[in-house]
């Protein structure tokens, strides 16, 4: 389980074109966004390719330490995947894998979702680990919902948004 003690929904709906699908293990799908080099850039400081096993690798990772979700769009009547996102108490990430859709406010939606899924858990915070300093898209997209940059990283800044102040749990959240 994820998040301890909670159940994770295999469908967040966001609108009515866009929704997060909880991960179920099946990702190949996803291998041309993690051989981008600009995604990699982006995600990594790097631009090695990623081989199918180091994406089953990195999903299975953040299955066990998040709440792991694929973005989708809908065409027509049925979804296709666009992107993923994971969320915990310790750390947000996401990835709009297909570059002509960046930009477009996916991004925004998704982080809202996960803001308002944060909230019904009862978080006091979200927190976005590193977002490396040449990411201005993605310290955009953080600060314009409210983010405020936390500490100095190796490659950037942490990013903070407080949800509650009423509440302290045993987390230190």
């Amino acid at each position: 389980m994820p998040i301890p003690d909670v159940e994770q929904p295999a469908i967040l709906p966001i609108d009515n074109t866009l929704r997060l699908r909880r991960y179920d293990g099946v990702c190949d799908f996803a291998l041309p966004w993690y051989r981008d080099p600009d995604t990699l850039w982006a995600v990594n400081g790097n631009r090695t390719p990623y081989t199918p096993d180091m994406l089953r690798g990195m999903y299975r990772w953040q299955d066990e330490h998040s709440e792991l979700y694929f973005i989708e769009i809908r065409e027509g009547d049925a979804f296709r995947s666009v992107g993923d996102a994971a969320f915990s108490r310790e750390d947000m990430a996401i990835v709009i894998g297909e570059s002509a859709l960046r930009g477009r406010g996916i991004g925004r939606r998704v982080v809202q979702a996960l803001i308002r899924r944060a909230v019904v858990l009862g978080f006091a915070a979200l927190r976005v680990g590193e977002i490396y300093s040449r990411n201005t898209a993605s310290q955009r997209l953080f600060t314009g919902l409210g983010f405020t940059a936390g500490g100095d990283t190796a490659r950037g800044r942490s990013y903070i948004l407080p949800l509650r102040t009423d509440v302290q749990n045993k987390d230190g959240d």
